[in-house]
């Protein structure tokens, strides 16, 4: 359970420099995206502070992973020995790849509604369940448990923490729409995202992830019994 920051500001400065630096070629929108989604969102903290207080998460699958610079900034943090992510928009795969290269990781086109997912140390998504289909979340979950031999980590929007998550559910919906993805957001109860992994062997512990930000964002570490 991660009890404080292990990462300075003026480390974790250095290694967001270190990972939008590999972006030098991407796009315009890229290259700034990059560094700003690192610095401004309290996930990228948390999960690396995460990683280097359990000794590294080993193997890990980033589902969603976008342009991949969370499992970048893993890597060279060294709270990652390798990284498989994968993501349904190919533009932001490549440029992912682009950005990797030299490194132990590896970026691929899936749709996680149904994709076959690879046995891995740890198996994480961030921001990503609530964009699902509905029916489908479930399904990918137990695939999650399925594929993670250590543990799970997840950044889950709350549906159930009042004014931020009507809030949070304005500003997404707002979103998609601005972007023609369709305005369809279905976040799923956090006790039941728990409970199926509780079914599968994991221990589970839930924390708040929406420091300086109105959003109703928490992050679930689920460790398999005996990890």
């Amino acid at each position: 359970m991660p009890d404080g920051p292990l990462f300075t500001p003026l480390r974790l400065e250095a290694l967001i420099a270190d990972v939008a630096g590999r972006y030098a070629g991407a796009s315009r929108f890229t290259r700034g995206f990059v560094p700003s989604k690192l610095k401004r969102d309290p996930a990228t903290a948390a999960i690396l502070a995460h990683a280097q207080r359990v000794g590294g998460l080993g193997h890990v699958l980033d589902l969603g992973c976008g342009r991949g610079q969370l499992g970048l900034a893993l890597l060279l943090s060294g709270g990652a020995s390798r990284i498989t992510g994968m993501d349904i928009d190919a533009v932001k795969v490549a440029e992912a790849g682009e950005a990797a290269q030299g490194l132990p990781a590896r970026f691929e086109q899936a749709d996680l509604s149904r994709a076959a997912l690879p046995e891995v140390d740890t198996a994480l998504m961030a921001d990503v369940l609530y964009q699902l289909p509905d029916g489908c979340q479930v399904e990918v979950l137990d695939r999650m448990a399925r594929a993670a031999r250590r543990r799970v980590v997840m950044r889950l929007f709350d549906p159930d923490l009042g004014w931020r998550s009507n809030l949070g559910m304005v500003m997404e919906r707002a979103r998609r729409a601005i972007s023609r993805e369709g305005t369809a957001v279905a976040p799923m109860p956090v006790p039941q995202v728990v409970a199926r992994f509780e079914a599968a062997g994991f221990r589970c512990t839930v924390v708040p992830c929406w420091a300086g930000t109105p959003l109703p964002n928490v992050l679930m570490l689920a460790e398999r019994g005996g990890a």
